[in-house]
């Protein structure tokens, strides 16, 4: 059985993160609470987009993938940034992906802010002018992303509400304007819950993962 769990074994660290608007002061609760705004990383070149929700809280005391709301780079938490990361490599597109965030501050819960909320409507209306942007500049062949508000983000930027997430697991979806695919997957915190219920296997759902992403983007290294 394929492990898409975490192992010691880690991916490459980002060292860079693509800025957009340095000290972006969209949402004021956002602003207050953030370490750092989380930016993109990853090649401006690459096949495969992956748009996570927002970033997580990380821990100040890990000297490697403390999490985006410490380096200030999107999806390099302990958990979650390095089993995507990971994924993506065991299917051949470890080089070839831009990892972002739907909103690019980490969403501090006002009760405790070491612990994250949902983001807002309006804080999300806020940061998609950001993930429009690094799309057209990335201009990728398909928009990978993990898990339901991650897909409901790309969904609103074609018009569009998301109808029930676990159906469309792995369904392409046509985005006329932004010029690419979506493919939705589990987001990796909770895929351990839903591959089984959607009838995989862990090697399974790799495996049709890694052939969506090759039916989408043709065969790796071409």
């Amino acid at each position: 059985m394929t492990d898409v769990s975490p192992s010691d074994t880690d991916p490459a660290y980002p060292s860079e993160r693509n800025v957009i608007e340095p000290g972006c002061e969209r949402c004021p609760a956002l602003a207050e609470h953030r370490e750092c705004i989380s930016w993109g990383t990853g090649p401006l070149e690459a096949s495969v987009l992956v748009v996570g929700e927002a970033p997580g809280p990380g821990n100040t005391d890990a000297d490697r993938w403390k999490g985006g709301n410490w380096t200030g780079k999107a999806y390099t938490s302990r958990h979650s940034g390095r089993r995507i990361r990971r994924m993506l490599e065991r299917v051949g597109y470890g080089d070839d992906a831009y990892y972002t965030n739907a909103v690019k501050c980490f969403p501090a819960d006002p009760a405790d802010p070491t612990s994250n909320r949902e983001p807002t409507p309006a804080e999300r209306t806020n940061c998609r002018g950001h993930l429009l942007t690094e799309i057209e500049t990335v201009d990728p062949d398909v928009v990978l992303a993990t898990g339901k508000h991650a897909t409901t983000s790309v969904l609103a930027a074609e018009d569009r509400e998301l109808e029930g997430f676990i159906d469309t697991v792995l369904e392409p979806v046509d985005c006329e304007r932004l010029e690419t695919t979506l493919l939705p997957i589990l987001h990796p915190s909770y895929q351990d819950v839903w591959i089984g219920r959607l009838g995989y296997e862990p090697d399974e759902y790799l495996a049709a993962i890694g052939e969506a992403l090759e039916e989408l983007c043709g065969p790796v290294g071409e």
